[in-house]
């Protein structure tokens, strides 16, 4: 079975050229021209294994039809999931009875915590559960979200700076919606997760890429991100612990950052998802605790998706300015209105109960992170940087390309996701879905003996 993930990601180079690291340097604007993403050649690849066609450009049933589309433009060209498809392929070929390991999904492997499946049986229960809700989150769950937040920002956060949304994405997404206008520009650090340019061009506005690679740590420099502002920029992004890098930044380096930010009147929307995902030693730090001067320009994204295996919850969160929160709770209110109450019960359960399992969890990713490192590290042509936040390893593998692997010529790190998949049955994401060619993603979120046998037949591979 020939398995074709070419089209899964484009090259985010082709549309959004990087920002060069000092200024006087020109930089490509994207041409907002999307490639369909195609897993069966003519088709996606859908999760129960059948494929589909995407005809948002054509019409499917008449030739002769009007040229305008049956999809919208904005709509149409919106890109699957690029990690969502991969781990889509591989339960596909795993189903089919091929032995695939699947280091794409982003999520935790356990089970959530029984104390908080406990409260959600009972929370089902309640018949005060069985009706709407406030759009904005219970008063308990938003209660809970400003202590934790007045916490780990030491600043006194308000129940109205707390929107609870249905998981992390929702919460991109109406953040984007609410702070963006058309024409607008997002400073957008790369590597980054694959759904924030999504979001961002659904409002109308650009994503301006700046790529930091390994020999940073995949770190960008405040003066690269200098290089990227115009009179058109309006918001920072910020992810740390960091998708699909697992970098966190310093305290130092979130201050120097944030103060850039303040200086020039730039909003900072911070994705801290993976904030109890650290190692080593490493403290998170919001970019609020840093420059709390950034109070009135700052959204805090979060969720209990990875901190609390709750991935299939969707509860998530957005905290700030109190009139940006409204604002999105308005929107909320006609696109989903509340989250559902028996989850919003489940995750105050997570946010108040007891820390071990959260501990424990931790624990175990990382000593499976330890792990992929020593193992990644053995395959040939990778340069493995070690992780230090969330729950991945992002290898350059760049060594590793413009060669022949079993007859057939490597030049990408997409076409070396397809080898891998197809001739060693291990299934990782190319770095062109996270604006990062010559990287693959291996989520580290899985058993022991799976990383070790999955990266033992990598290793095999790139040996021959």
């Amino acid at each position: 079975m020939r398995i074709d993930l070419r089209q899964i990601t484009r090259s985010r180079d082709a549309d959004h050229s990087p920002v060069p690291s000092a200024r006087g340097g020109g930089r490509a604007r994207p041409s907002h021209l999307h490639q369909r993403v195609d897993l069966a050649a003519e088709g996606v690849l859908c999760h129960d294994g059948r494929v589909t066609t995407d005809d948002a450009s054509i019409s499917a049933t008449n030739p002769h039809s009007t040229p305008h589309a049956r999809v919208s433009r904005r709509v149409g060209a919106i890109q699957p999931s690029a990690t969502l498809a991969v781990d889509a392929t591989a339960k596909a070929l795993k189903a089919a009875g091929r032995p695939v390991i699947g280091f794409g999904a982003g999520e935790p492997d356990f089970p959530t915590p029984g104390h908080i499946v406990e409260e959600a049986v009972q929370a089902a229960q309640d018949p005060r559960n069985h009706r709407y809700s406030a759009t904005g989150g219970q008063p308990e769950l938003k209660q809970a979200l400003a202590e934790s937040f007045s916490g780990s920002t030491g600043l006194e956060i308000d129940p109205a700076q707390v929107l609870v949304t249905n998981g992390g994405k929702q919460a991109v997404f109406q953040t984007f919606a609410t702070l963006l206008d058309p024409g607008d520009e997002v400073i957008l650090p790369a590597p980054y997760w694959t759904t924030y340019p999504e979001a961002i061009r659904q409002t109308g506005a650009t994503e301006v890429p700046v790529l930091a690679g390994v020999e940073q740590n995949y770190v960008p420099t405040v003066e690269q991100l200098e290089a990227a502002r115009t009179e058109r920029t309006r918001v920072l992004l910020l992810c740390s612990p960091s998708n699909p890098t697992g970098v966190v930044l310093t305290p130092e380096q979130v201050a120097e950052i944030g103060r850039w930010a303040l200086e020039h009147g730039i909003w900072v929307v911070t994705d801290e998802i993976y904030q109890s995902l650290t190692y080593e030693g490493m403290p998170f730090t919001s970019v609020l605790k840093a420059v709390p001067e950034l109070a009135e320009t700052t959204v805090l994204l979060g969720g209990v998706a990875k901190s609390f295996a709750m991935t299939g919850w969707r509860v998530g969160w957005m905290v700030g300015p109190v009139d940006v929160i409204k604002a999105a709770t308005n929107l909320q209110s006609h696109l989903t209105s509340h989250v559902n109450n028996i989850a919003q019960r489940a995750a105050l359960a997570a946010l108040t109960g007891p820390s071990e399992p959260v501990e424990e969890m931790r624990v175990a990713f990382d000593r499976r992170r330890r792990l992929i490192v020593e193992k990644l590290s053995q395959v040939p042509g990778f340069t493995v940087p070690t992780p230090t936040g969330a729950f991945y390893a992002f290898p350059d593998v760049s060594q590793a390309l413009g060669r022949t692997i079993r007859g057939r010529e490597v030049t990408t790190s997409t076409e070396l996701a397809t080898v891998i998949l197809e001739e060693a049955e291990v299934a990782a994401v190319p770095g062109e879905a996270f604006g990062a060619p010559g990287h693959l993603r291996f989520s580290y979120a899985l058993a022991d003996d799976d990383i070790t046998e999955g990266i033992d037949r990598v290793i095999a591979l790139l040996s021959e």
